[in-house]
């Protein structure tokens, strides 16, 4: 409790340190965003929980950091930083590919299934991606250590890395990317329509089952892309997927589907939520703070449900 309470004074007395968890918070919240993004669309589009979400993510980081540590880039004479960043576009491309292959043989058998029987079968898939990385891997956490520079302001107080900058630059251009596929592509419009009513959209001609493969595809792509992000700047591990799922889980569920402001606003909300958390109660409480959040959103949407069905009595 004392060391609690100390934590508390340094916000007080040092306002400039509430200054640095809310950067952190942006910049780690801009990739639970990312992440959460590609889980709204699947679960609009397609009405399908994918509790595999966080481990499409890790996923992604360990092809990126495959990528550079097998040093085929750097035989051509690129350097460790920019592998790291040639590895974003290729753990998209990688991972898509996989998203298509566990739509074919998974996700396809449960999207006209009940809620509980998709659950079951991303979280088996889940399961199966843990293990798999694993195996590959090792159960060792991994990350790059880039030769980025570090940025300090406040005479030294805040310090911000580059390599996170870059991280939250590459998160804001895919999000860019995809925002415009989404407005201006066939693609993106055939999404959007099965999105409102997918019957609709079949009479109307759209193939909506390569609607569906072509979402959970990119869903994955873009789980991907984060995950090489994330590599670059923390730690990734076969087992910490779950972690990422429930973040998205979250987002999703505070800023509702389809609402793209909301997703940002809610997954730099829980960025800086963590960082709050783990600064006053240690860092061994930043999962728990997620689930947390899980647990009090799905409160405050059960609360939101129950005064609408009194009001339509």
């Amino acid at each position: 409790m004392d060391q609690i309470l100390f934590n508390l004074g340094l916000l007080v007395d040092y306002p400039v340190v509430n200054l640095k968890i809310i950067i952190d918070g942006v910049m780690i919240g801009a990739l639970f965003a990312l992440a959460a993004y590609g889980l709204a669309l699947v679960w609009g589009v397609m009405n399908v929980k994918n509790l595999a979400q966080g481990d499409f993510v890790i996923a992604g980081g360990y092809v990126s950091w495959a990528l550079v540590r097998t040093g085929w880039l750097q035989s051509i004479g690129l350097s460790d930083n920019i592998a790291a960043l040639i590895g974003v576009p290729v753990a998209f491309l990688v991972m898509a590919g996989i998203g298509w292959i566990a739509f074919r043989t998974i996700i396809v058998r449960v999207i006209e299934r009940d809620v509980f029987t998709s659950l079951l079968a991303t979280f088996g898939l889940a399961i199966m991606m843990a293990q798999i990385l694993n195996l590959l891997f090792g159960s060792d956490t991994q990350s790059l250590k880039l030769e980025y520079d570090t940025l300090y302001f406040a005479d030294g107080l805040i310090d911000v890395p580059i390599a996170k900058l870059v991280g939250v630059c590459m998160a804001a251009a895919l999000a860019l990317g995809v925002i415009l596929f989404m407005k201006n592509s066939r693609m993106g419009q055939a999404i959007r329509a099965t999105a409102q009513d997918a019957r609709a959209a079949q009479v109307l001609g759209i193939d909506t089952d390569r609607v569906y493969a072509f979402t959970f595809s990119l869903n994955a792509a873009i789980c991907g892309a984060a995950g090489a992000i994330i590599v670059m700047v923390w730690v990734i591990q076969p087992f910490y997927g779950m972690t990422y799922s429930i973040r998205a889980f979250v987002i999703v569920t505070a800023a509702g589907l389809g609402n793209l402001p909301g997703v940002i606003a809610a997954g730099l909300g829980i960025g800086a939520a963590e960082q709050y958390g783990s600064h006053i109660f240690g860092i061994s409480y930043q999962q728990a703070i997620a689930v947390l959040l899980l647990l009090l959103v799905l409160f405050v949407r059960l609360m939101q449900q129950r005064r609408k069905r009194q009001v339509l009595q």
